[in-house]
């Protein structure tokens, strides 16, 4: 889950929408203003902003911050809007349309989640543009990358803890077999694996191959796969493993990018870094955001 500090006094959403035009206005926007208020505030407090700041200036908030900010801000600003699903359809449907394909942050958006949470965002995804995910993931990804895609989003997993040592350990000697036991590798097998079964399952078939052959399953991927194929199975079972860890991990790489993004403005440095550090399970959008341009 995502983390965000919450004021414990909060102004109503109505002076907030109010707070927010007042930054608007004259020379300049209050982007201080403009963060203090929604940065702290959850995706439902936000929703009601947005209800009464069209009630209050028939115009709309999202809009309005569109023609206020600029740059890296403004990306940050206008994804904070909303809420998770409705975020991760914007960036995979942004990364799989762009002339410029960026099948990388797709993959770490769509690999990185759990089965419930690809259904849902799945839902937004239709509910926004039109189409279905699996279409753009066929008309864009390709070979195995593709399989293993369009076989993640679509098959439910077990999200518990409990998992059966026994079909860990053929897990684990099914995937020895096709990978690092014969001369090319039996992709087939591995895309049934990582797309079957549960983050807690994988996490014991990878701790079972170590045991099993003397080398982690992280590695045998390196070994056995490569491009963008290699990149959504080692996802996965990190996701698996620690998810936790692989956030603030990826998110690292914020802290170095940001002095040679923002070199030129301290403020716009500031500004970006406070929206992300309340985001940090979305790092790696940060960081996407960050090369983009």
């Amino acid at each position: 889950m995502s983390t965000l500090i919450v004021p414990p006094l909060l102004s109503s959403p109505r002076d907030d929408a109010m707070h927010l035009y007042r930054a608007f206005k004259g020379f300049g926007t209050d982007t201080s203003a403009v963060i203090n208020i929604l940065a702290h505030r959850d995706a439902a407090q936000r929703a009601l902003i947005q209800h009464e700041y069209r009630a209050l200036y028939a115009e709309d908030l999202l809009k309005r911050l569109t023609s206020e900010l600029t740059g890296k801000l403004e990306t940050a600003v206008l994804l904070w809007m909303h809420d998770l699903p409705g975020r991760d359809a914007i960036i995979v449907r942004q990364a799989l349309i762009a002339d410029i394909l960026n099948l990388e942050t797709a993959t770490e958006v769509i690999c990185s989640r759990t089965s419930s949470q690809i259904q849902v965002f799945k839902q937004h995804y239709y509910a926004k543009f039109g189409v279905h995910l699996e279409h753009d993931i066929e008309l864009r990804a390709s070979g195995d990358h593709k399989k293993l895609l369009l076989a993640y989003v679509s098959t439910p997993r077990y999200e518990g803890r409990e998992v059966d040592r026994n079909m860990a350990e053929k897990d684990a000697k099914a995937l020895y077999k096709a990978g690092e036991k014969r001369l090319g590798t039996d992709e087939k097998t591995f895309i049934r694996v990582f797309s079957e079964r549960s983050a807690a399952h994988l996490a014991a078939v990878d701790s079972a191959y170590h045991s099993m052959y003397g080398n982690s399953l992280k590695k045998a991927i390196k070994k056995e796969t490569s491009g963008h194929f290699e990149h959504a199975l080692k996802t996965i079972l990190q996701c698996s493993e620690n998810p936790a860890k692989y956030f603030v991990k990826v998110s690292f790489f914020i802290f170095k990018l940001f002095d040679l993004v923002f070199s030129a403005s301290s403020g716009s440095r500031g500004n970006f870094f406070f929206f992300f550090s309340h985001e940090v399970k979305y790092g790696m959008q940060a960081i996407h955001v960050l090369k983009a341009h």
